[in-house]
């Protein structure tokens, strides 16, 4: 980011606010739709991944009479809620603290495939579905992030349901919706996104053993974004969508905070 961007970023910020109809100080907390799903025990990894360890250090009373707590934690950088950094699949990428913030926030564009997701596990949003988006909700706007909304948040956090397998290690039954390779190619030539986000464990769809969707989004320097909640809240389009990272040195990805700001 340059000197210039870093400085246009909180007004162009305040100004995003300000189209959606809220004051810096005065935030309608029913237009803010928390997209992320809590960090514990029960979040959602990559079968061959280990888990989310939380262990308080200290809790309770201090020698001074006041009550103090402090924890450690531990994680795979892919689960949960998360970020893909492109030099996740791109030799050349960037990594999680070199991503701009410019391409963790955006106009969302989310497109519904829910309706044959239900039918079939192994769905794919494919360039007819975003055809069909934009002949309801016009073009995909510059800087958008694209969400896919399978509607598999529903099966959160149910391993085996939102996986297609619970066993450790078992990468052959996994089972979930994600985008196609020639969706993605057709974004990338067509429009302008800065990011995509899926309501999925993976922006490939769980049978894919050589995950061209992250070599493709990825390879092009793009960060995406995986596990979002609540998906099925959001509006097709007018909201502005936050995804924003953990800042980890490095990182081929790591854990995120998204929400959104409804119109």
């Amino acid at each position: 980011m340059t000197r210039r961007t870093a400085i246009a970023f909180p007004v162009i910020l305040l100004l995003m606010i300000a189209k959606n109809g809220l004051g810096a100080e005065t935030i309608d907390p029913s237009k803010v739709i928390d997209l992320t799903y809590t960090f514990d025990a029960t979040t959602i990894y990559w079968p061959t991944e280990g888990h989310f360890e939380h262990k308080f250090e200290t809790y309770g009373e201090t020698p001074g009479h006041y009550f103090y707590s402090s924890a450690n934690y531990s994680a795979p950088e892919h689960g949960g809620t998360h970020a893909d950094a492109p030099i996740h699949f791109n030799r050349q990428g960037l990594t999680l603290d070199q991503v701009p913030l410019a391409s963790c926030i955006g106009p969302a564009a989310v497109v519904d495939f829910s309706a044959r997701a239900a039918k079939d596990r192994n769905v794919t949003i494919s360039v007819a579905d975003l055809e069909r988006y934009e002949a309801v909700y016009g073009r995909i706007p510059d800087g958008a992030i694209v969400v896919a909304h399978s509607g598999w948040g529903r099966y959160w956090p149910d391993k085996k349901r939102y996986m297609g397998t619970d066993k450790p290690g078992d990468v052959a039954g996994l089972r979930f919706p994600g985008f196609s390779p020639e969706a993605v190619s057709w974004i990338l030539k067509n429009r302008k996104a800065a990011a995509i986000a899926i309501d999925t464990a993976s922006m490939d769809p769980g049978i894919s053993k050589d995950f061209p969707v992250h070599r493709i989004w990825l390879g092009a320097n793009k960060p995406g974004f995986e596990n979002v909640a609540n998906v099925d809240k959001l509006p097709p389009k007018g909201a502005t969508i936050f995804c924003i990272p953990m800042k980890i040195g490095k990182g081929t990805g790591g854990p995120t905070r998204c929400f959104a700001i409804l119109p």
